[in-house]
Parts: structure tokens; C-alpha cells; sequence
């Protein structure tokens, strides 16, 4: 019988999709941990990815666009943490293309199948023969090592695996990234990366990232600041043996949704692993005018400086969450707008509710703070994701090539 249902989709434990391979070692370009690794598919994989904006786009990124656009197809990618190759001149253009052809002659595979990731301190030139040396020591394993490889100041790898079925066969998704600071999306200073052995052609994977990522890693902000490495990469091979998934596919909703959870989860991950955070910050805003509008707003809120120091310190200051609602050019019912914070309502009809401000005090001392907004402006909704300011975000950033 065939099963289509959507309760098929389950978060399981950490595994990689059939056809997968992975491998990591350290190559010198930082202290005592693993910083470089790869990400292998058996076979060519169908491959789309999203960019960073900054208009000083790293050379290993622009690189992995240029590829990815020729065909939509990758078959490895290969990554370094330890030094972004970034604003490097014509000598980073010509490293990263070193260090994709690297990886390409030892899988003998083609270039062009050769996708190329860097993350770390930006203006120092990759150094070339630690590189290549390194990734002459790469196998083909099962490992999860990779996914630690390519950390910087995070304080633990963030990974993710759900599982599905689709034509009664079990179809896997694996996703892990990085990112912990200079996260102001679109994107971050994030590398993410989705392996799945679904059968799902190049272009349709492109729109199907595009719109998820617009909802989960477009949306997080930890400090405002957008990188100039941020790519998420994405790499369907097929394995899985079902038919391939368009949006007339009966199961094609089951696969969206399974993808959306992975992108959702590595998002909150790194908004959660924030630098220096020590709270989850989750924006649900609903009444907005438009999908749009909702979006926006809820970044705003979770972005602002305001609200985050609020959160730190435990202050239940709902006046820092208006301002943050009003500043934005969203439509807004000027007297009609309600707050809460993790479940306690604080404003109604924007003006002050009934409440307790030792209670509301005392559940901004959880791990997990919600904000919900009501902005009585339209039916759509929108969600962002942040953390709170510490004292530890500007230590760490004020020492951070040491």
C-alpha cells in the first residue's frame, strides 16, 4: 500500500544518506582541532545553493556559485575553517580554484563537480600547501567528523537527520553548519549544508532552497552583521531510487516539509549558539498585514540591541518590543497591538496588560524566551530567531584573530 502520509517524516539519529561519504583531519590552519574535511556523493548529485549579499563576496563562495549555476550539479565538497579566504585579491581566486582542483584529482572526478567552502578570519591568503596536503590525507568514511571541522567560534557542532518516505522508500536528510557570530542572514556568517538521497532534478531543488531558506536562515540575526562566506549548499544523488519529486509527485509535500524541519532546526541552532549567548529567542508575529510584513517584524524585534539587552539582563521592559514593532514600515493597528512574553500577556490594545512583572522576570531566567506579537493589521504571520547580548559577545569579539 502506498503510504503518503506526512506523519512519515521522523527526526532520527545522526546518520548520512545512502551514497555519502565524509572525512576531516587537521591541516594547521588552527590550534589543535580538526579544520578541514569534505562532504561525498557515490555519484553526481543534483546540487543548489543560496549566497551571501555582502558585496565583498569570498573567493571559495563566488567560486561554488559559479559552479553550481553551470549545471546545478556537485559531486564533493571540500572545507576549511581557520581562514575564510576572503578579500584576498586575485591570489584568493586563484587558491580556491587550487583547492577545488585538489579535491578534484584526488576523487579523480571533474572540477567542475568540486563545490569549495571557507570559514575564519578574513584578509590572510590561504595557505595553499597546508591545504593541499591536507586534503591529500582525506578517505571516504561514515564519520561525523566533518561537521566539527568547520567551526569556528561555535561551541558545538549542529547537525540534524530526518528521515521519510517517499514511494514507500525510506528517503534520508542529513543536514550540519556552522555559525555562531556576524549573523545577520541574508545569510550569516554560516556554512550549511543538506545531503539527501532523494531523486529531486537541480532547478526545482534551487526554488525549493531558495523559498525554505528564506523562511528558517533569512531569518535569524544574532548581531547584525552580514559575512562575506555565508553559502547553504544542498546535494540530492538519487540513491533513495525513488521517482523524482516535482510538485505534482503525491509525496512531494512530505519531502518539502521534511526539508523545511531540517533548515528550521539548523537555523534555531545557530540563532541558539549565538556568541556569548546564554538564551534562545523565538519572534512569532501574527495580525501582519502581509507574509512579508510578518517576516520583517519579527527579525526587527529579535534583532534589536534593545530587546536582546532586555533579555540578558531579565528585564520585562515590553516598551523595548514596541519600539522595535514601530520603527519598521509594516502596517500596524496603532491601538490594537498585544505582546506577550512567554505566555504572559503584557500588552493589550497597546497599551499595558494585567501582569506580573516578577513572573514575567522570573521566565526570562529559562534558556528559551518567546515573544508574541499581535499586530491586528492583517491575517498573515512571520517568525524570526536570536539570542540575547552578553558581556561574552564583545569579549569574544574583541580578541577574536587571537
Amino acid at each position: 500500500m502506498q503510504i503518503t502520509s506526512e506523519s512519515s517524516i521522523e527526526v532520527s539519529t545522526f546518520e548520512w544518506p545512502a551514497g555519502f561519504y565524509t572525512d576531516a583531519g587537521h591541516a594547521g590552519l588552527k590550534k589543535g582541532a580538526d579544520d578541514l574535511g569534505w562532504l561525498v556523493s557515490k555519484v553526481p548529485a543534483d546540487a543548489a545553493g543560496v549566497y551571501t549579499t555582502n558585496q565583498f563576496q569570498a573567493a571559495p563562495t563566488a567560486l561554488t556559485k559559479q559552479t553550481i549555476n553551470l549545471a546545478h550539479k556537485l559531486q564533493a565538497i571540500v572545507m576549511n575553517s581557520g581562514n575564510a579566504n576572503s578579500c584576498t585579491g586575485v591570489q584568493g581566486t586563484h587558491d580556491a580554484a587550487a583547492m577545488q582542483k585538489a579535491a578534484a584529482d584526488k576523487l579523480k572526478i571533474d572540477s567542475n563537480l568540486v563545490g569549495v567552502a571557507s570559514t575564519g578570519v578574513i584578509g590572510e591568503q590561504l595557505p595553499l600547501d597546508k591545504i593541499k596536503k591536507g586534503i591529500d590525507g582525506l578517505g571516504l568514511t561514515k564519520s561525523d567528523d566533518v561537521t566539527k571541522a568547520v567551526l569556528t567560534t561555535d561551541t558545538h557542532a549542529k547537525t540534524i537527520t530526518v528521515t521519510c518516505l517517499i514511494d514507500n522508500k525510506k528517503v534520508t536528510l542529513t543536514g550540519f553548519c556552522k555559525g555562531s557570530g556576524m549573523i545577520h542572514p541574508n545569510m550569516a556568517t554560516m556554512l550549511g549544508f543538506v545531503t539527501t538521497d532523494a531523486a529531486i532534478e537541480g532547478n526545482q531543488l534551487q526554488g525549493l532552497l531558495s523559498e525554505t531558506v528564506n523562511q528558517t536562515f533569512n531569518q535569524i540575526t544574532v548581531d547584525g552583521d552580514t559575512s562575506t562566506n555565508d553559502m547553504v549548499v544542498v546535494m540530492a544523488n538519487g540513491q533513495a531510487g525513488n521517482d523524482s519529486l516535482t510538485p505534482s509527485h503525491e509525496d512531494y509535500p512530505t519531502f518539502v516539509k521534511a526539508f523545511k524541519l531540517v533548515l528550521s532546526h539548523l537555523a534555531k541552532e545557530i540563532a541558539g549558539d549565538g556568541e556569548g549567548a546564554s538564551k534562545l529567542v523565538e519572534v512569532n508575529v501574527a495580525g501582519a498585514y502581509n507574509a512579508l510584513e510578518g517576516q520583517q517584524v519579527a527579525k526587527t524585534i529579535v534583532g534589536s540591541n534593545l530587546v536582546k539587552a532586555m533579555i540578558f539582563g531579565g528585564d520585562a521592559n515590553w516598551g523595548r518590543v514596541m519600539q522595535a514593532i514601530g520603527q519598521t514600515t509594516a502596517h500596524v493597528d496603532l491601538n490594537g497591538v498585544s505582546v506577550s512574553i512567554n505566555g504572559i500577556q503584557m500588552v493589550k490594545n497597546s497599551l499595558a496588560a494585567d501582569y506580573s512583572e516578577n513572573e514575567v522576570a522570573k521566565t526570562l531566567t529559562e534558556k528559551m524566551v518567546t515573544i508574541d506579537v499581535d499586530l491586528n493589521a492583517g491575517t498573515d504571520t512571520g517568525t524570526a530567531w536570536g539570542c540575547d547580548l552578553t558581556y561574552k559577545y564583545v569579549q569574544i569579539n574583541a580578541s577574536y584573530r587571537s
